[in-house]
């Protein structure tokens, strides 16, 4: 019988190490980055006010506060795998109680939802449900992309650009779901809220916006020569 004993120690030694890195992360916050915005956190010790809520995936490379250089109580932030939103109905749960609490109890002004490159849920959804033979919570999570899929087989693409278009179709096909949420219907209906959507680059630390009147992805610079010209005049 092998001798499991070395490789299990090696294991443990490695989650220690890792966890003792969060917890030196936590007290170089606490003695020298907490003295510094003191003012801000006993500013939000009681309450909230964040102006966006910010929807993305759980990838580990995504990281909004530092994509936006956001401080804390700016963005509500909802992640999971895929940055889905299943449209109201479908699978009630804790995506649907995130848009409900952050449109009417917080009052967000913008909702943004944000996709990005290399995403894991859309190489999933690429390769089909062998990818997620064995993680059936997954699969059907990912069911609620499945509509951008097959949007994407219609465009006959190589197998080089499927992902990244079903990254950008699925940021298009979840905006639409927001849109079947009634807070969110009624808000959009008012002029009290915004819906845009992103895609990150993450190896070149980008940002697209998408256009949704023309269907397309715009520059970060042309995205905001466009806000800017709408909020001056």
């Amino acid at each position: 019988m092998p001798d499991n004993t070395h490789s299990h120690d090696d294991h443990s030694d490695s989650c220690g190490c890792d966890l003792l890195h969060l917890l030196d992360g936590v007290d170089e916050f606490t003695h020298h980055v907490f003295p510094g915005n003191k003012e801000l956190f006993h500013s939000l010790a009681h309450s909230q006010a964040p102006h966006t809520l910010f929807i993305t995936c759980a990838d580990s490379r995504v990281s909004p506060e530092m994509i936006t250089q956001a401080k804390p109580g700016d963005l509500f932030v909802c992640r999971n795998i895929g940055n889905i939103v299943p449209a109201y109905g479908e699978m009630l749960g804790g995506v649907s109680a995130v848009v409900e609490f952050a449109v009417l109890a917080l009052n967000v002004k913008q909702i943004v939802l944000c996709g990005h490159t290399d995403c894991g849920a859309m190489k999933g959804l690429a390769s089909g449900a062998e990818a997620t033979a064995n993680m059936p919570t997954v699969q059907a999570w990912l069911r609620n992309a499945e509509a951008a899929r097959s949007v994407v087989k219609t465009r006959g693409l190589d197998d080089d650009h499927i992902v990244q278009a079903l990254v950008e179709e699925n940021v298009r096909l979840q905006l639409t779901h927001l849109r079947t949420h009634p807070a969110v219907a009624a808000r959009v209906a008012q002029g009290q809220l915004e819906l845009q959507g992103w895609v990150y680059d993450i190896g070149h630390g980008k940002v697209t916006v998408l256009d949704e009147a023309h269907g397309k992805f715009l520059s970060l610079a042309e995205a905001r020569a466009r806000l800017r010209k709408r909020v001056e005049e």
